[in-house]
């Protein structure tokens, strides 16, 4: 099966000077001009400076950043709070929050290369998604701290002890890539990792 590749068509006319593709432009010389990509395999466009003489990338270079990512091997977050073996009360704030590593929270950084062009991807997680299992769903902006401006009051118990909610923990990684190699390429796109814990929630026996 063939690469997926980008149509390159030269902007005529050229875009103004202060336009970020033309001073990236400056910035390798000046010889060279502005083309609009358009990627059908990722629906990306965009315009790229390919330099003079260089010819542009035979696979679309999203393509190389999203397998750069896939060799970072990312993670849904690592829960720390709710603990997968702790007791929460009804009413009671149960605070929310990720430990952070490279995998879980990032920043993490690979490349990916295909003949002469290579990608460089960072992702980091921007936002995570709390499903609390009971309807509620609560998305911060941070990994969280304990005690912290995220937490969740449950309202009824998950029932007979060995009971649970599912609570869902889901991260929106954020990769920002660029290309060397085939024009001044870059771009950015999400994607999402999730976890699971169950969540046992019961209530205060009151002694008369």
């Amino acid at each position: 099966m063939s690469a997926p590749k980008c149509t390159y068509t030269k902007l005529v006319p050229q875009p103004p000077a202060d336009n970020l593709v033309m001073q990236e432009g400056k910035r390798q010389g000046g010889r060279g001009a502005a083309y609009q990509v358009v990627c059908p395999d990722t629906d990306r466009i965009g315009v790229v400076w390919l330099p003079e003489g260089e010819q542009a990338p035979a696979i679309d270079p999203e393509v190389l950043a999203r397998r750069a990512v896939d060799s970072m091997r990312l993670t849904g977050p690592d829960v720390a709070s709710p603990r997968p073996g702790g007791r929460y009360t009804v009413g009671v704030p149960m605070w929310l929050w990720g430990r952070e590593g490279e995998i879980t929270y990032g920043p993490a950084t690979a490349t990916a290369s295909a003949g002469a062009v290579t990608a460089t991807a960072t992702a980091r997680v921007t936002s995570i998604r709390w499903t609390m299992g009971d309807g509620a769903t609560i998305t911060c902006t941070g990994p969280g701290t304990v005690p912290g401006p995220w937490a969740h009051r449950y309202t009824t118990s998950s029932g007979r002890p060995c009971e649970r909610f599912p609570l869902t923990a889901t991260s929106t990684w954020t990769v920002g890539w660029e290309v060397t190699g085939g024009g001044a390429d870059s771009g950015q796109f999400a994607e999402t990792r999730a976890s699971t814990v169950g969540v046992r929630v019961g209530e205060v026996q009151v002694l008369d």
